[in-house]
């Protein structure tokens, strides 16, 4: 024991959900106010690849950008982190069960159009959206796969970066 308290290691908590949902601004928030680490996947990824997300999917495609997404979260062996994944994750299912070892797993969820408002243009900003798939046809695909990963799931809509911390800490009972 260390000044009372017990030796337990800290769970970590993973956001997950779509692009713009503000994984990385209330993750990086949240790690603050938790004393926690802060990880974004998708900086580990450009760090890796030394280029953009939309270069990375430009080089190599979608399949195998989605490759480097799980394999970058595969890595992770993270105690006391909150963990801004990439918004495509879900579709790993391995490396979904890996998160679910050591984190808890948070859904940032979004009405589409606020999605939307919020991502400008796709392209731009390395989504992974197939050839001619809107937004809302991308929504529709990955809300289930959000659904089923989450442990908690945080209505993000009129929130601030802050409630939302606050309602995450409230959620995963770091009150």
């Amino acid at each position: 024991m260390r000044d009372g308290q017990d030796m337990q290691p800290k769970r970590s908590i993973a956001l997950i959900g779509m692009a713009g949902a503000g994984k990385s601004t209330v993750g990086k928030l949240l790690a603050q106010e938790l004393q926690y680490a802060f990880v974004d996947t998708d900086d580990r990824i450009r760090e890796i690849n030394g280029t953009s997300l939309k270069g990375i999917i430009d080089q190599v495609g979608l399949a195998a950008f989605k490759q480097k997404e799980a394999e970058a979260v595969l890595t992770l062996q993270a105690d006391a982190t909150v963990i801004a994944t990439g918004g495509s994750v879900v579709y790993s299912a391995e490396a979904m069960r890996h998160l679910q070892t050591f984190a808890t797993i948070v859904w940032l969820k979004l009405s589409h159009e606020t999605i939307k408002a919020r991502i400008g243009n796709p392209a731009e900003r390395g989504l992974v959206v197939q050839p001619g798939q809107t937004i809302d046809a991308l929504f529709n695909e990955r809300e289930p796969l959000y659904a089923k990963y989450a442990d908690a799931t945080i209505d993000a809509e009129a929130l601030s970066p802050a409630q939302i911390a606050a309602a995450i800490r409230q959620a995963v009972n770091h009150a």
